[in-house]
């Protein structure tokens, strides 16, 4: 089974990586669907019905339970596990799967390492943040200051965070062996520090946040 990273985490709880190469059927025999979760199926499309799948089917392997809790979402379309007190956060990139279950607040982001990243890195990355960026590692860093800011923004789970003004990366030193790094929420009345770690898979940037 392609199951291409897993870990536990210094908090009660696990993430795993899925490289998705099987048809759906493969995921649908071993997954109980509620009828909650049948509706919100029938609405997606080829792509987003393969990822919806595969991250249900990776959450439930992750659980290592016998009977499966069920992936619903919340008003502000934040997943959540039906009767477990683990939060959970999702992500997709290319033909992988990232999952991530904690029972502290949690995010996380995967994407695939590509350079357009430098066309649009002014728009997520602030003048304070550009000290991270290093000239032999500048596109995986970049990848490093997204990843962070989409892993925090889906650990706030409430959505209306502007990713230059609310979200901020503190200076980190890029390592492709895996580094820890801290980021912080701001937005009016509302602040939180985050511990993010990141790994370097294969062609992949893996990060995720757990909030202090």
């Amino acid at each position: 089974m392609p199951l291409i990273y897993k870990s536990d985490l210094i908090t009660v709880g696990k993430l795993g990586v899925w490289k998705v190469e099987e048809e759906d059927a493969f995921f649908h025999n071993q997954l109980q669907i509620t009828n909650i979760e049948q509706n919100e199926l029938d609405y997606l499309g080829i792509r987003k019905r393969k990822e919806w799948f595969s991250s249900r089917y990776l959450l439930h392997l992750l659980s290592e339970r016998e009977i499966r809790g069920a992936c619903l979402k919340d008003a502000f379309g934040k997943p959540y596990l039906e009767n477990s007190d683990h939060h959970i956060s999702i992500s997709h990139s290319a033909d992988y799967t990232a999952v991530i279950a904690s029972t502290s607040v949690v995010g996380i982001d995967i994407q695939r390492i590509v350079s357009k990243i430098e066309r649009i890195a002014p728009k997520f990355i602030s003048d304070n943040e550009v000290i991270n960026i290093k000239d032999l590692s500048h596109i995986e860093c970049m990848h490093t200051i997204w990843g962070a800011k989409e892993s925090m923004y889906k650990a706030y789970g409430k959505k209306e965070l502007d990713f230059k003004k609310n979200i901020f990366v503190l200076p980190f030193e890029y390592d492709a062996n895996g580094f820890v790094f801290e980021g912080i929420v701001k937005k009016d009345d509302f602040l939180e520090k985050y511990t993010l770690f990141c790994h370097t898979i294969n062609d992949l940037i893996l990060v995720y946040a757990i909030q202090q």
